[in-house]
């Protein structure tokens, strides 16, 4: 069974720089590939707009996914069919990937205003709402990268500044040279370690937390579970997802579902509810192909449940069980354990 009413999506607050946004935001990465095959642009378009129609009106991007910056020309050609002073457009930079180098990050002030420049073509908007760092440049001082995305905003390209896999340390210096809206970490019941050390840092300095991978990569709704998974997918080769580490952490699944039962949902409407119950700075950016689990995924956010039992799914699938890494080797050296820049 799942939550399949009509639900109304609330706005709040993304930190305390100004910014609302809907309680919950869509990841239109996977409209281009990665995790299935692609979408066309006028049936990617189509899922937007079907999210903006229900509610959701905070969509994120990057320069980075699909083929040839795809995604972002797919999310430009939605919005034009959408009332843009109603929408909150993130995008990101930082991430490259050429012939020589199969993953890159760059955070110099002068790759940070090239990209902001060819993203605003590419979605074809006069500014970007929030405008993260994708990955830090960890030989680049945060404070220049900071410095010319202050410039930036000062210019009216982009409305505010955001931060993606940074740690304590980045994220104080970075605060310093201009606010931070919003840090985008992974973040769900099987990837928690923010919860210690970042988390608590983001409230203190009034920064929301965007969560990406809300649903586990989609295990947590089902994917792999019952059938293999599409030989598109980047998950084929993903730690979590490979060998005896799947076949054990299926296990959190099965448990999440008996779970899921007694409250009349789904998996992964618990998984997301769970989430949104961390508070309400902590904002999921689920991404799905299909206007059915959009509704879904909607649907979590009518979950009523006992603090009890908030204990009780958190139980469910304790994260230091969880097999395997939480990203490929390529990416996990990039991620915010490891995002110290040098000293300005």
């Amino acid at each position: 069974m799942e939550k399949t009413n009509q639900v109304h999506i609330p706005r709040v607050k993304l930190g305390n720089q100004g910014l609302e946004v809907s309680r919950l935001g869509f990841g239109c990465g996977c409209l281009t590939g990665y995790y299935n095959a692609p979408l066309s642009h006028e049936d990617g378009s189509l899922i937007i707009k079907e999210a903006f129609n229900k509610g959701i009106t905070f969509f994120d991007t990057a320069d980075i996914y699909g083929h040839n910056h795809d995604n972002e020309f797919m999310v430009g050609k939605a919005l034009k069919e959408l009332p843009r002073e109603k929408v909150q457009l993130a995008t990101k930079f930082g991430i490259f990937i050429s012939d020589e180098i199969p993953f890159g990050v760059k955070g110099t002030p002068e790759y940070v205003r090239e990209c902001c420049e060819a993203s605003l073509k590419r979605l074809d908007v006069n500014y970007i709402d929030l405008y993260y760092q994708h990955r830090v440049d960890t030989t680049v001082p945060i404070e220049d990268t900071v410095g010319e995305l202050k410039k930036l905003v000062e210019e009216g390209k982009i409305k505010y500044i955001g931060l993606s896999e940074a740690n304590a340390d980045t994220i104080k210096r970075a605060h310093a040279v201009h606010p931070i809206t919003a840090l985008q970490m992974e973040y769900s019941l099987w990837t928690r370690e923010i919860e210690e050390e970042i988390v608590p840092l983001c409230r203190e300095l009034g920064i929301g937390i965007v969560a990406y991978g809300p649903l586990g990569r989609g295990l947590l709704a089902g994917k792999a579970v019952a059938e293999p998974l599409p030989s598109e997918s980047v998950l084929a080769t993903h730690p979590r997802f490979s060998g005896e580490n799947l076949e054990r952490n299926k296990l959190f699944y099965k448990t999440l579902g008996d779970l899921a039962s007694k409250h009349a949902c789904t998996p992964s409407q618990l998984a997301l509810a769970w989430l949104l119950h961390q508070g309400n700075d902590i904002i999921p950016i689920p991404a799905t192909t299909k206007v059915r689990n959009l509704e879904s995924n909607i649907g979590s956010l009518a979950l009523e449940v006992t603090d009890e039992e908030w204990t009780e799914i958190s139980d469910a699938v304790p994260c230091y069980e969880v097999a395997g890494t939480r990203d490929h080797d390529i990416l996990f050296k990039y991620s915010w354990k490891f995002a110290n820049t040098p000293s300005k």
